[in-house]
């Protein structure tokens, strides 16, 4: 669970950022945006594949159903999409954790 928290907020920080450099670049035509956008686009697109094997991770271990983990996938795709669904699907899913048993300590 604490993977995919900190992958969520990662990825949707690094898009909020992509965000502001694309607009920066492409509407408002301010210099110096290029290597930023190139930069920040990179950084978001490595972890956000890493994102995606938590995220489906964490939701075959919940069981949760496609269109519920369809929507945690994408979330990552929309700025700060990711920050919403994350508080909600912790919301959901610490139950789950607390359920389980404990283990049980090896045997010395």
């Amino acid at each position: 669970m604490t993977r995919y928290r900190v992958m969520a907020y990662v990825t949707a920080v690094l898009l909020i950022a992509l965000t502001i450099g694309v607009i920066g670049k492409r509407l408002l035509h301010m210099d110096g945006f290029d290597s930023f956008v190139t930069g920040v686009g990179i950084a978001h697109g490595w972890l956000y594949v890493i994102y995606l094997v938590f995220a489906f991770d964490l939701g075959n271990k919940a069981k949760m159903p496609l269109g519920r983990l369809l929507w945690m996938l994408l979330a990552g795709t929309i700025p700060t999409a990711a920050f919403f669904v994350e508080r909600r699907v912790t919301r959901e899913v610490q139950p789950l954790i607390a359920e389980e048993p404990a283990p049980k300590p090896a045997a010395v």
